[in-house]
């Protein structure tokens, strides 16, 4: 299925989103032909109202902190307003309020009715709405890193770490759209890390990519000992992919979210854009 209809969410708090994710996101829909939708949340911190009585001005602070989210999300989305406008793109903002609890399942609940979402990493704090929006969603997820990075928004080298399993088949599906606007698509297995069960997959998925006017090559690397994490990452210092499209592997357990080894790896500090799917 073809990208057309892709979610930019854009954190308020405690820090706002960057600006330079909010121009990748819409490089991305102009490059697709995509309508992009930016959600922001006005968010507020819950405190018992007996223990508010007690607190001194500790009202007028959380106040203070809602004060604080509106004015980024406001920000934000004017920003998205001004990037989507000069860019011709077709989009639309949402602003919400919720308590900052409620924040990570009011994006799960957007993202489930769009085509793609985008959810920026941040270096600073947990990654727990990217984690909530991957496991919870049923839709594919940009995972974009607020670091910055050597190339906006291109898609000339795409990287597929892959593995014969659902979560990277699902994966690979969901980012043929990108594939194809790609110049080149490598698709990697990392051997003697876990044990493959068809040593023909990568070059029968080659051949099933190159049905779609995909430039397809293959390779492989040892493991070496290394984490498949640690192997990715110096695969992209090496390789210079714009995307890294990946399989996600976890479970949810009550709220908390319980991802895989090498999922986590790249999802705590992405180097680039990765595409989960889950």
């Amino acid at each position: 299925m073809a990208i057309k209809d892709i979610l930019l969410t854009l954190i308020s708090y405690p820090d706002p989103t960057l600006v330079s994710v909010i121009d990748r996101a819409v490089s991305l829909a102009s490059t697709l032909g995509a309508h992009i939708a930016a959600i922001s949340c006005e968010t507020h911190v819950q405190v018992p109202g007996t223990f508010l009585g007690r607190a001194g001005n500790l009202g007028s602070i959380v106040a203070s902190e809602a004060h604080r989210s509106r004015k980024n999300a406001q920000d934000l989305l004017a920003a998205f307003e001004a990037a989507a406008q000069k860019s011709g793109v077709l989009h639309e903002v949402i602003l919400e309020r919720c308590l900052t609890s409620e924040v990570p399942g009011l994006l799960v609940e957007y993202a489930r009715l769009r085509d793609l979402t985008i959810v920026p990493v941040p270096q600073s704090y947990d990654q727990w709405y990217a984690e909530a929006v991957i496991c919870g969603s049923g839709r594919p997820t940009l995972a974009v890193p607020e670091a910055p990075l050597p190339r906006e928004g291109d898609l000339n080298r795409v990287l597929v770490a892959w593995d014969f399993s659902r979560g990277a088949a699902r994966a690979v599906s969901d980012a043929v759209p990108i594939l194809e606007k790609a110049r080149e698509v490598c698709i990697l297995t990392i051997t003697k890390e876990k044990a493959i069960s068809s040593r023909r997959s990568p070059s029968e998925l080659a051949k099933n990519l190159s049905r779609h006017g995909i430039n397809v090559i293959v390779d492989e690397v040892d493991a070496a000992g290394r984490g498949i994490g640690d192997v990715l990452a110096a695969q992209i210092e090496s390789r210079r992919p714009d995307i890294l499209v990946m399989g996600a592997y976890g479970h949810s357990r009550f709220r908390e979210f319980i991802l895989g080894g090498a999922t986590r790896s790249i999802l705590t500090k992405p180097p680039i854009p990765v595409l989960f799917s889950h």
